[in-house]
């Protein structure tokens, strides 16, 4: 009993600190509805503004086929980055620390339980 008191007292004691829950697909898929003004997810789907994200997760950069990438894009796929969750957090969070002279305008995602959320739905579009 004494060890159930003390964790649920940790646990309460952690919670003001803004500690991120589980990822949650459901809800990163209202997260990527601000995404859809410029990304499809939808396998075969076509490119927007942006390209489609469908199977994003594992997917080499600047390789969805018909899409017009930016030079600084195109020469980080040719150096190898593959968009794994890490540089998906990355780039998400603020595009310009991975791409400087990239072309995608989007400021970035800060809230770090929706960013989670974003990822786990990157993660099933496969």
């Amino acid at each position: 009993m004494r060890q159930l008191t003390m964790a649920l007292a940790a646990a309460l004691a952690l919670a003001p600190l803004g500690v991120a829950q589980a990822q949650d697909a459901a809800a990163g898929q209202r997260v990527f509805n601000t995404c859809r003004a410029c990304h499809t997810i939808n396998e075969g789907g076509r490119a927007g503004v942006g390209p489609n994200l469908w199977g994003i997760v594992g997917r080499r950069a600047a390789t969805f086929e018909g899409f017009r990438y930016s030079a600084n894009m195109r020469t980080l796929g040719e150096g190898g980055l593959v968009w794994d969750e890490a540089n998906l957090r990355r780039y998400i969070t603020n595009p310009k620390d991975v791409a400087p002279q990239g072309s995608m305008s989007y400021p970035g995602l800060r809230n770090e339980q929706q960013l989670n959320d974003l990822i786990a739905f990157l993660v099933a579009q496969k």
